[in-house]
């Protein structure tokens, strides 16, 4: 290598001597980080100081290349020239230095895109949650269908009501329409207060309810709990008649007394026995309501009496009461 070669740092770099065993020959080297003894054959040609072995094998002495502006325009493959051979390794350590923040940046990355697949999946059990009815959650499918199903009955009740009443409410707002419809609802209401009142005839079903003395006769207070046990069961109309004589309608005002020798007094009139109650209503609330313990028919048995209750096709209640004259009472309007 030339003095000029040396003092501008353009030759090529000296190979160091390999370092051959110093053991016996066909022994291998005792020491720890000795070379494979296939990897280094003490056949190999050594390349002296300032020698350099070629891609064949042979060594050529440094000192023979020629100068580093003649080796710049050596046709490419013959020798490498010594800027490519000093930059190989500043270009590696360029990008091992660029590889690893590109590293770091793609576990951040995927750490940020775990964090926020968490958040999300929370978010969404969460919601789920508190839109679920635990009560409904934990009731049983034949349950909720009869729920589903008692739901569905009474939204068509109400909605069957609802175009009852807008009917109605039409009418009652249409001209002739109107008033006929307004007439006739005036006339059901009185035919209900006629009825209530006494003042008209009524039919429809019922029980016919008959009391026989016995050792004793059938008193005023037997009788008036027997009406009272019948209004409390929904009767809707009521006459009592006896053995002989026309029947008596029962009202709200109908009092009882026990008259002379057995007889009993109605609304001032006497009747004799045997009695007969003729009342229209459910005839299975009333029948109950008779035969509760400690009722009428087991007040008038203890007497030694009996109480029949028949149920006849019509029951048909044709007495009449008159009407009362108000004499305080006036209608609000």
């Amino acid at each position: 290598m030339s003095d000029e070669q040396r003092d501008t740092g353009t030759g090529w770099p000296e190979q160091a001597e390999p370092v051959r065993p110093s053991g016996p020959a066909g022994e291998p080297d005792p020491r720890p980080d000795a070379p494979d003894p296939d990897e280094l054959s003490p056949l190999a040609p050594v390349a002296e100081p300032g020698e350099s072995p070629d891609d064949d094998g042979e060594t050529v002495n440094l000192a023979d290349l020629p100068p580093a502006a003649d080796r710049s325009a050596a046709p490419a493959g013959s020798v490498e020239s010594a800027e490519s051979v000093e930059s190989e390794p500043v270009g590696a350590a360029a990008a091992a230095a660029v590889a690893a923040p590109c590293r770091r940046v793609s576990s951040a990355g995927v750490m940020i895109g775990v964090l926020l697949a968490l958040l999300g999946f929370t978010l969404v059990v969460q919601l789920k949650t508190t839109s679920t009815d635990p009560t409904l959650a934990a009731t049983r499918q034949e349950d909720l269908v009869r729920i589903f199903s008692d739901l569905e009955s009474r939204q068509k009740r109400l909605q069957q009501d609802i175009a009852g009443l807008e009917e109605s409410q039409r009418q009652l707002r249409s001209g002739e329409q109107g008033r006929q419809a307004a007439l006739q609802e005036a006339t059901r209401r009185a035919d209900e207060l006629g009825i209530l009142a006494g003042t008209l005839p009524a039919r429809g079903p019922g029980l016919s309810v008959r009391f026989d003395a016995g050792g004793k006769p059938v008193g005023a207070d037997q009788i008036l709990d027997a009406v009272q046990e019948l209004r409390g069961a929904g009767a809707e109309a009521m006459q009592i008649s006896g053995g002989e004589g026309s029947p008596v309608r029962i009202i709200a005002s109908t009092f009882f007394l026990d008259g002379p020798d057995g007889a009993l007094v109605v609304d001032g009139r006497t009747i004799r026995g045997p009695y007969s109650i003729t009342v229209i209503g459910d005839p299975t609330t009333m029948r109950t309501a008779l035969n509760i313990p400690g009722g009428v028919i087991a007040s008038v048995k203890g007497d030694g009496g009996t109480v029949s209750v028949d149920e006849p096709k019509v029951a048909e209640v044709s007495a009449l009461h008159a009407p009362l004259k108000l004499e305080h009472a006036r209608p609000v309007s």
